[in-house]
């Protein structure tokens, strides 16, 4: 069953979001999905974000399902209690009844990507049971010698499909968000890769989050001109180098409209 996803292309202001790459119920980060170092407790991180003027959090177990166990759900629950703003969950979700759980636990999305290619009409369910609002499907890409591939697993496996297919079957299929990840950009400080998101946008009427590379404020404006509904980063909030109120303001006095 395909449901028509083109509503949900409205008139949003960019939105910044922060994620947490959890492993072992500590919030981690890397270069292009390898070497993690500790960032610090998600709890923490979680209430300092929206303090900011996160407008969303992303929380990610991204050993989940490489190692077959569903994400903690009392860590989700202690976030999504101090929490007012949009939290979205994924990792280890494999049936409609770990997606309820998610939400019952205080989720408002969902996010969805080895088990979305396993088994592609969990999307089509999710989005019939609880709207297609709540369903984020996260795509983890990697150029190589101008090719595409993604995969999953924590980006430890290739999916043999055709990447620009496959963005717009999860289109059709009901999500409402895509989690596009640049792998060769994660972690690297380079920027956003402006020209994919800027395709995919073109090419799926859904919103689509910029994700991989962030490294100062010019790449968010480079990225939100380029397209993308939405810009993801996690390293360069972690660190401290930057904070989200500092570069909402630099968009602001760029031209753009976003929360203050």
């Amino acid at each position: 069953m395909k449901i028509d996803s083109t509503l949900l292309t409205s008139s949003l202001m960019p939105r910044i979001i922060v994620c947490l790459d959890v492993d072992k119920g500590r919030v981690v980060k890397g270069t292009n999905f390898k070497q993690l170092r500790d960032m610090g407790d998600p709890v923490e991180l979680a209430l300092a974000y929206e303090q900011q003027g996160a407008d969303e959090l992303v929380f990610l177990d991204i050993s989940a399902s490489n190692e077959n166990r569903p994400t903690a759900l009392k860590l989700v629950t202690d976030i999504a209690t101090h929490l007012s703003i949009p939290f979205t969950v994924g990792g280890g979700l494999k049936k409609l009844d770990d997606v309820k759980a998610f939400l019952d636990a205080g989720a408002d999305k969902v996010a969805l990507n080895t088990t979305a290619v396993l088994q592609p009409d969990i999307i089509n369910q999710t989005a019939i049971a609880y709207g297609s609002q709540c369903v984020v499907v996260a795509i983890d890409v990697n150029k190589t010698d101008e090719d595409l591939k993604f995969y999953i697993n924590g980006g430890r496996k290739v999916v043999e499909k055709d990447f620009n297919q496959w963005t717009k079957e999860v289109a059709e299929r009901g999500a409402g968000e895509i989690l596009l990840t640049a792998m060769h950009k994660d972690g690297t400080g380079s920027g956003f890769d402006c020209e994919l998101t800027k395709k995919i946008s073109e090419q799926v009427p859904v919103q689509v989050i910029a994700s991989g590379g962030a490294k100062n404020e010019q790449h968010f404006l480079d990225a939100f001109n380029q397209g993308a509904d939405a810009c993801l980063a996690a390293g360069m909030f972690h660190s401290g180098d930057y904070t989200v109120g500092r570069v909402k303001n630099y968009l602001i006095n760029h031209g753009l409209k976003v929360r203050s």
